[in-house]
């Protein structure tokens, strides 16, 4: 055992970071989540000004993030935060099942998922960005007490 403790860890390869911050998301969500960024929605424009270039609390936020068979809105690699923005279509029963599961793959997968209507982000926009920041800061403190 004393000679694994002893052992230094070896440095993740670009290719072994990648698979594990995308999880194996295929080249057509890499090229859908290039074409939202080209197209935005406007609560998605509001709220990439306040977390783009780490203006949130130093935290960094990726958006139109591939994971797996999903792309996150906006995504804290660092804190494993996914931030997603619904508008209405969100409120369709086939559209509130999708949610439900895609939720639970990804907290299955240590992402914690924070979901906002375009109403609070229009509306109540300090107050989002002051749960976003609380939920990262607790994140960030679990994190670092390990």
């Amino acid at each position: 055992m004393k000679e694994q403790e002893n052992t230094p860890k070896r440095k993740e390869t670009n290719q072994e970071r990648l698979a594990r911050m995308h999880k194996g998301a295929s080249g057509r969500k890499f090229e859908f989540a290039k074409e939202q960024r080209r197209n935005p929605t406007e609560t998605e424009n509001i709220m990439w000004i306040e977390l783009r270039g780490k203006k949130l609390g130093g935290f960094k936020f990726r958006r139109q993030h591939p994971y797996g068979r999903f792309v996150l809105d906006f995504y804290c690699a660092m804190e494993m935060l996914s931030i997603e923005i619904d508008g209405e279509i969100h409120d369709t029963p086939e559209n509130i099942e999708y949610d439900k599961v895609r939720t639970s793959v990804i907290e299955e997968n240590g992402i914690t998922e924070m979901r906002f209507s375009n109403q609070e982000i229009l509306k109540e926009k300090d107050k989002v960005l002051n749960k976003i920041l609380k939920k990262l800061t607790q994140l960030k403190q679990t994190r670092t007490a390990k």
